[in-house]
């Protein structure tokens, strides 16, 4: 884990309300830095659900070390049409690659916003919480190196990205999140009345994340028809649907 910089004791972290950027934000407020969270709300189905999970989750560690959360607009429904994560059509299923829940630009358009907000505001680095296995390119060094790059070629205060949990699996994180409030976190992109689905991915991918280090998965689920299912890998993944 990183540690305070003692000129640079803050730091911004992108949390979306799910597992694993819940985790790195109590684990950065644990170590010592004056946090700074951001929620980039971009009008997908499940935003209002996991924007009420982001706050309930920093109300559950509160401590004068972390500050209130930062909403920032990103609107994507002019770019992504009639996709699944803006009208809630044909969402991705358990039994689903984990590239079907791919959003094309999605770190890029995150991480933009919330760095331009550091800059103006005097903070020099920005933490996110991509794993080392996940399958987007845009989640490794090859992506976020020259992207950092890029961003302090301007004439704002320099910035660092960081990402704490670029070498670890999805069993790792959740040891570190083991005494955490995780039952506030929200993972699912096909919510039913608040509740996660049951039924889709990355509901798949929460239940498989709580087995994977034994312990009792907290969560209410709409649906639990695939109580054993795990986010898979086809042979054949079937490539994202747009309009």
């Amino acid at each position: 884990m990183i540690s305070p910089d003692p000129n640079h004791t803050k730091m911004g972290v992108l949390l979306s309300g799910g597992l694993d950027s819940s985790i790195l934000t109590a684990q950065l407020v644990d170590h010592g830095f004056v946090v700074y969270p951001f929620y980039i709300r971009c009008r997908l189905v499940w935003e209002p659900f996991e924007l009420a999970a982001a706050a309930r989750f920093l109300d559950a560690i509160r401590t004068p070390r972390l500050r209130e959360l930062v909403v920032l607009e990103m609107p994507l429904d002019d770019l992504y049409g009639n996709h699944w994560s803006i009208t809630g059509c044909e969402t991705p299923t358990a039994d689903s690659a984990d590239k079907a829940v791919y959003l094309p630009g999605r770190n890029a358009l995150l991480v933009v916003k919330a760095a331009l907000w550091c800059q103006l505001h005097g903070i020099h680095r920005l933490a996110l919480a991509p794993l080392g296995t996940s399958p987007f390119a845009d989640a490794s060094d090859q992506f976020f190196d020259p992207f950092q790059t890029a961003l302090n070629l301007g004439n704002g205060p320099r910035l660092q990205i960081e990402r704490p949990f670029a070498e670890k699996d999805k069993r790792q994180v959740m040891e570190l999140g083991r005494n955490r409030p995780l039952e506030f976190s929200f993972s699912c992109i096909s919510p039913s009345d608040s509740q996660h689905c049951g039924n889709c991915n990355k509901c798949a991918e929460r239940q498989a994340a709580f087995r994977s280090i034994r312990l009792p998965d907290p969560t209410a689920y709409a649906s639990n028809l695939n109580p054993n299912a795990q986010a898979t890998q086809p042979t054949t993944p079937a490539p994202p649907a747009w309009s």
